[in-house]
């Protein structure tokens, strides 16, 4: 479904919304082109959907909080009956296991707050997209692009952070006279990994529900259901994707060579 199919739109019946997202248009839509980008307008959509998206992750943060300090047992025994707070646990749980495997059991509470928030963040964000009425934050470079960014920015940080300025080292190879060689392909494969996150997150979550709202648009009733199972399959694995790349890169920048 577009933009223009949101529950979004009913804000337009405010003057004082029409006015404040058209001078929002003119201050950030891009006139420019360049290849296949087109003259862009700005719509405060997306961005209003990620305000959802915040709000549902930390309306169950605090529920799995208040269920915890509210049990004499500290959370150790889950609830009888699945709820938020079971939800977010077991999402909780399934994260650091995820984290734990990929980066060791030393790093994963240290890099778990990141990985933990990329996941919900970009999980939901998939997932709100087959919600009738919403749109995916997630098919906009605006948005991918932005979380690309800071992973690849952490990545440097938390490589550096760890080797010094030693962690440079590593762009150019194992022997100075294969400097010239190795620094421009380190370069170029470094500084294309927010573009492959970005554009990989945009053009499957573009393709899949367009795919799905397609044939909620022919057919409402049963024949969408399939397609509504492989699009919940591809949010999910999209997200894991997203996050396992990040797991990867960071774990690279950290890594001590053994001698």
């Amino acid at each position: 479904m577009g933009e223009h199919g949101t529950w979004f739109d009913y804000l337009n019946r405010f003057s004082w919304w029409r006015d404040f997202n058209h001078h929002a248009q003119d201050a950030l839509g891009r006139k420019w082109k360049w290849m296949m980008f087109d003259e862009s307008g700005w719509t405060l959509t997306h961005v209003l959907t990620t305000i959802v998206i915040l709000a549902f992750v930390i309306w169950g943060c605090m529920a799995f909080i208040g269920g915890i300090k509210k049990t004499q047992d500290h959370g150790l025994v889950p609830p009888r009956k699945m709820n938020l707070r079971n939800f977010f646990e077991y999402t909780a749980e399934s994260t650091y296991g995820m984290v734990e495997g990929a980066m060791g059991p030393e790093n994963a509470p240290r890099f778990l707050p990141l990985i933990g928030a990329l996941w919900l963040f970009i999980l939901f964000g998939n997932l709100i997209g087959l919600v009738p009425g919403f749109v995916t934050p997630n098919d906009t470079l605006k948005t991918n692009v932005g979380i690309a960014v800071m992973v690849f920015l952490l990545t440097h940080y938390y490589g550096v952070k760890e080797h010094g300025l030693a962690y440079f080292k590593h762009f150019l190879g194992p022997t100075p006279a294969l400097a010239p060689l190795i620094l421009p392909i380190e370069l170029i494969s470094h500084f294309a990994r927010p573009l492959s996150l970005s554009v990989r997150l945009l053009g499957n979550m573009m393709a899949d529900h367009k795919v799905v709202m397609s044939f909620f648009a022919l057919v409402p009733l049963l024949i969408p259901l399939p397609f509504l199972l492989l699009g919940l399959l591809v949010c999910v694995i999209q997200a894991l994707v997203f996050c396992t790349l990040t797991m990867v890169y960071i774990g690279m920048a950290i890594e001590h060579e053994s001698h």
